[in-house]
């Protein structure tokens, strides 16, 4: 075996160990973000009850419709598929596992900063009262360990430039979807008409109506790109393993 061989198997070898020891903050935090996430609906369901609204379907919709919450869930899923290839020996990531650690990143990301900028100390779930802390799992530290898990857990692939526009594709849909759905959905909650999951996303609640609600659109979108450009970036120096262009 040449030098290079032995040297290059000796990598893979220290990677793994890595990963292995690395399952075990990603396990963690993904069972936290579960905790946080059901504690929350906990909180929320209980208050739909005590509260005797009757269209508990939509109330049900609406929680899961909320960006952080789908974000979150989606982070768990990454976290714990991540700490199980790892464990197994699957590591670099497989193409679209790269992909989806990717979108994670940056969503969670945007997650953590909308929040913090914008709606720290607004409710941003269905009602009713939960511990602090879930707050402060859902919006601070799992974007922080999703944000540190893309930076320095082994096995992350070279992504091409044009999957940035992939990895913001849901944050598109996701926007089309809450505007369209915002006027015909009746907030049992707060008692008016439309419900919206963010105030800068209900016209009612900005001064400038959809003129308001077009310029945050507008800036979370570039954030979006700029976060999701980032986050390709990183793949792109150094040693990461490359993959082709085209590859999704």
């Amino acid at each position: 075996m040449s030098v290079a061989s032995e040297s290059g198997v000796r990598g893979r070898s220290s990677n793994l160990r890595f990963a292995r020891i690395w399952a075990v903050p990603r396990f963690v935090v993904a069972a936290a973000i579960v905790a946080a996430v059901v504690v929350t609906y906990q909180g929320s369901h209980g208050f739909w009850i005590a509260s005797g609204f009757d269209d508990l379907v939509t109330l049900n919709v609406n929680f899961f419709s909320y960006f952080t919450i789908e974000s979150n869930l989606l982070a768990a899923a990454v976290l714990t598929l991540g700490a199980v290839f790892a464990l197994v020996g699957r590591v670099p990531d497989l193409s679209w596992f790269g992909l989806l650690r990717a979108c994670a990143a940056t969503y969670m990301a945007i997650t953590g900063i909308v929040y913090n900028l914008l709606l720290r100390g607004i409710p941003v779930t269905g009602g009713g009262d939960t511990p602090p802390w879930t707050n402060e799992v859902l919006h601070v530290w799992a974007p922080i360990l999703l944000v540190i898990d893309w930076l320095v857990a082994p096995g992350r692939i070279r992504l091409a430039w044009s999957q940035v526009w992939i990895v913001i594709a849901f944050p598109i849909v996701w926007v089309a979807y809450t505007l369209i759905r915002g006027p015909l959905v009746f907030d049992q909650v707060k008692g008016v008409e439309t419900w919206y999951p963010y105030p800068f996303l209900n016209p009612a609640t900005q001064e400038n109506g959809y003129v308001s609600v077009a310029f945050w659109v507008v800036v979370i979108a570039i954030a979006f790109v700029a976060v999701a450009s980032l986050v390709v970036w990183v793949t792109r120096i150094g040693t990461s393993r490359p993959v082709a262009e085209s590859t999704v």
